[in-house]
């Protein structure tokens, strides 16, 4: 086991239910050539019949070795490539979920390997979960932090719902396919991480003054994870092996972290929220998908200067008594300009220009995208009843 990966185990050792936390843990191998491992554990679980979840992409990128890592072990494979909407985007909507349950219920599989980032994963962990089987993470790209999650996003009838479903059975995140990986798609999970700088800020605000679930030990693991990518900047914008593995580490810990605390406050706040409706304001339109990491990242920024702005205005939504533990908890999250110029330094984009969102479209997501989560309580949410009221 490695170091990193006890140290989580021994944070959930220390929480209530510890026993269940820790059976959310799968086994995860983090390496120059993980994925040809991949076939001996599926082996060693005795799956007879497993379905690759691809798209042309990923499988361009991996899919070679993973066939014959599950081959060679002598277990039988089939690959479902999850057929893109009109505007080219393999999304995780209700067309990808069916194909992928009739191709698993067709082939009687007894697993489901997801061979990609977000979205495959998305749609390989909700089908598998509907199933009634395990799932299996191999990621090709480190975009996102959801590989280790229990919740699947989905667009169910031009909506972005989260439905909790099943983690993975195990992770083989191989660095030398992630190293690869192109440079948007980095800067995308660096954009996911980075959006914690305001999730952990939105987390203790509403256990501040509504009294949210809290939990340290989960804040402390999610804060290690981002103070790990800020610190390694320069190696994950140069896509060094070791910068491809801190960054990959950090998504996978903030799932983890997600899974420990039973709920995704440790990861999203008000930035994912904005995230969230941009897409499917963009799906209304029949724009083509960006990526979700780059829309976080570009999202904690507008957030961060929406908080600062209302903190210098003396203008925070706050009773007296919480405020001062509030403006303290504001001004661990950096600046607006700190945030592009880190966005910048790993070669994604910083504004919502670079986005195509218009100001129209900032400004009403500003106002409403705190209802698509209407149970969090974010800051933004406190704005947004104080103007409603």
């Amino acid at each position: 086991m490695t170091d990193w990966l006890k140290d989580i185990r021994e944070a959930a050792g220390r929480m209530d239910d510890a026993d269940e936390r820790l059976a959310d843990i799968c086994p995860v191998v983090l390496e120059s050539g993980a994925i040809r491992k991949a076939g001996a554990f599926l082996q060693d679980q005795d799956y007879r019949r497993v379905i690759v979840t691809a798209d042309k992409n990923t499988f361009a990128a991996a899919g070679e070795q993973l066939m014959e890592s599950i081959t060679e072990a002598g277990v039988n494979a089939s690959v479902t490539f999850i057929s893109p909407d009109e505007q080219g985007d393999v999304i995780a909507d209700e067309r990808s979920i069916v194909q992928l349950l009739l191709d698993v219920k067709s082939s009687k599989a007894d697993a489901v390997v997801a061979l990609g980032s977000g979205t495959l994963h998305d749609v390989s962990r909700f089908a598998a979960y509907s199933a009634g089987i395990p799932f299996v993470s191999v990621p090709t790209a480190p975009s996102v932090d959801g590989f280790n999650s229990k919740g699947a996003p989905l667009i169910i009838r031009g909506e972005k719902i989260t439905i909790q479903s099943i983690g993975p059975a195990a992770i083989f995140a191989d660095l030398d396919i992630l190293t690869a990986a192109p440079r948007t798609m980095v800067a995308a999970g660096f954009g996911d991480m980075l959006g914690k700088c305001t999730s952990l800020f939105d987390w203790t605000f509403g256990s501040l003054t509504a009294d949210e679930p809290y939990s340290e030990i989960v804040a402390e693991i999610t804060t290690k994870a981002l103070q790990q990518c800020v610190d390694h900047i320069d190696a994950i914008a140069d896509r060094t092996p070791e910068g491809i593995r801190v960054l990959t580490q950090a998504l996978i810990e903030s799932g983890f972290a997600m899974l420990l605390f039973g709920q995704s406050h440790p990861a999203s706040g008000a930035e994912h929220h904005l995230s969230h409706y941009w897409e499917m304001a963009f799906l209304r339109e029949g724009r083509r998908a960006v990526l979700h990491g780059a829309k976080v990242g570009v999202a904690c920024a507008e957030i961060s200067q929406l908080y600062h702005r209302l903190d210098a205005e003396n203008s925070l939504p706050v009773a007296e008594e919480q405020l001062e533990r509030v403006r303290a908890e504001l001004a661990k999250v950096p600046s607006p300009d700190t945030l592009r110029a880190w966005l910048r330094k790993v070669g994604g984009p910083a504004s919502i220009q670079e986005l195509d969102i218009d100001p129209e479209l900032l400004k009403r997501s500003l106002a409403e995208a705190d209802q698509i989560r209407p149970n969090r309580h974010t800051l933004l949410r406190a704005v947004n009843d104080q103007r409603r009221t």
